[in-house]
């Protein structure tokens, strides 16, 4: 079993909480987005900022929104789904995952999923629910 190091997210966590910023975004956009460290087989952010990148799938207002988490990793299943090239390396989206996250959590735009990608994402989403 691998230790995870809530600690240190929750430090993270309390400091994106006092000044992080509510960055305009778009729907179809890819962003690093401080995911954190969760529990068990919740998707986790990477590194010492815990982030991963993630597409907008729906904005609610300007501190909330869906997100998608993207990995590297391209297993084939309906839980996952090929997006095509995101910052120089092969993506898929974790469709099972989608969330709501404060756009605190949003640290750099990375870029912009083409129309044909993201609505195929979206269909993924729908035949899972």
């Amino acid at each position: 079993m691998h230790l995870k190091d809530f600690d240190s997210w929750n430090m993270r966590k309390q400091h994106l909480n006092l000044i992080g910023k509510n960055d305009p975004y778009n729907i179809r956009e890819i962003w690093w987005c401080s995911l954190g460290v969760n529990i068990g087989f919740e998707e986790d952010g990477d590194g010492i900022r815990a982030e991963r990148p993630v597409v907008i799938l729906r904005g609610f207002s300007k501190q909330l929104c869906w997100v998608v988490p993207l990995t590297s990793s391209l297993k084939i299943n309906r839980y996952y789904h090929r997006v095509g090239n995101v910052v120089g390396r092969e993506a898929s989206a974790i469709v099972s995952q989608f969330r709501p996250v404060d756009t605190k959590r949003l640290t750099n735009l990375i870029g912009r999923m083409d129309d044909a990608s993201f609505e195929s994402m979206r269909k993924a989403i729908k035949d899972l629910l």
